[in-house]
């Protein structure tokens, strides 16, 4: 389908001419700026806004950094899903992981921003076909277990902790890009994905980070057989974690100093720093 053939869906050219995009440093109480490289500033970087969230891509992995989204939960709107996923015309196609990566395999396009969660006020139909550009996507297997469940739900839980304070939170979600993450059709799929909340209460911000760990189940050598043979190797189990924000920032290279400090889990617990989630009666809020 052709964008701008469907009214739910955006043209790109409207998002090169739309002054009103992207996240939004004073959503909360306190002011909360959009977290940037811990190393010196790269080329390969490119920031694209889309409405109430933003992407920061990294050209060369051809996959998000780091995206940031303001989540209004007094104004959600429900919005038919729909899956009309493309590229983004701002930038050049071999920048991003497009349908090539996702074509006869058991591959999904997991969204990192979540579809509902910018899909709230009067631009909730435009949000929603937002969220569906590839730079917004990530490889993820198809089935997941309970340990992924949780990380989708993660967001509705602590949106419903922030429930009685302004039902507002902002969230940072991105896979983390690392060395050691097995080739692909032409990238390499992340071995782990980070999500850090943050929201004000009484006047004061408070964040909480967690991973998702695939680590133990991913081969590279499995995965290029599979590709050769035409089928994708399961990509479980999910592992998830309740993480220090700090140890988050120093996998993905950025700077959560703000978000770190704001931290509810102690980043001096050091008798389980990484504390393990089965269900969500285990996060510490």
């Amino acid at each position: 389908m052709a964008p701008g053939s469907d009214p739910q869906l955006r043209n790109d050219a409207d998002l090169r001419q739309d002054a009103e995009l992207g996240y939004d440093s004073g959503f909360l109480a306190v002011v909360v700026p959009l977290p940037v490289s811990s190393a010196p500033p790269a080329p390969e970087a490119v920031t694209l806004d889309y409405v109430h969230f933003t992407v920061v891509l990294d050209r060369r992995r051809r996959l998000a950094r780091l995206t940031a989204v303001n989540i209004d939960g007094a104004a959600l709107v429900d919005v038919e899903r729909g899956d009309d996923w493309r590229l983004d015309d701002r930038i050049p196609a071999d920048w991003q992981a497009g349908p090539e990566v996702y074509a006869r395999n058991d591959l999904d396009r997991g969204h990192l921003v979540r579809r509902r969660d910018p899909v709230w006020g009067s631009r909730a139909r435009e949000a929603n076909s937002d969220t569906f550009h590839y730079t917004n996507a990530a490889p993820q297997a198809s089935a997941f277990n309970q340990s992924a469940e949780l990380w989708v739900g993660l967001e509705d839980h602590v949106l419903q902790f922030a429930d009685a304070h302004d039902h507002r939170v902002s969230v940072f979600t991105a896979p983390v890009l690392g060395a050691a993450d097995p080739p692909y059709r032409g990238i390499r799929i992340p071995l782990r994905f980070f999500k850090i909340a943050a929201w004000e209460r009484d006047g004061v911000l408070r964040a909480a980070g967690f991973v998702l760990d695939q680590t133990p189940a991913l081969d590279a050598e499995e995965i290029e057989r599979g590709a050769a043979g035409g089928r994708t190797p399961d990509l479980g189990p999910f592992r998830t974690f309740q993480a220090p924000i700090s140890d988050i920032a120093a996998l993905a290279g950025i700077g959560f100093d703000q978000l770190s400090a704001a931290n509810v889990l102690p980043e001096t617990a050091a008798a389980e720093p990484w504390r393990r989630l089965r269900t969500f009666a285990d996060i510490r809020l």
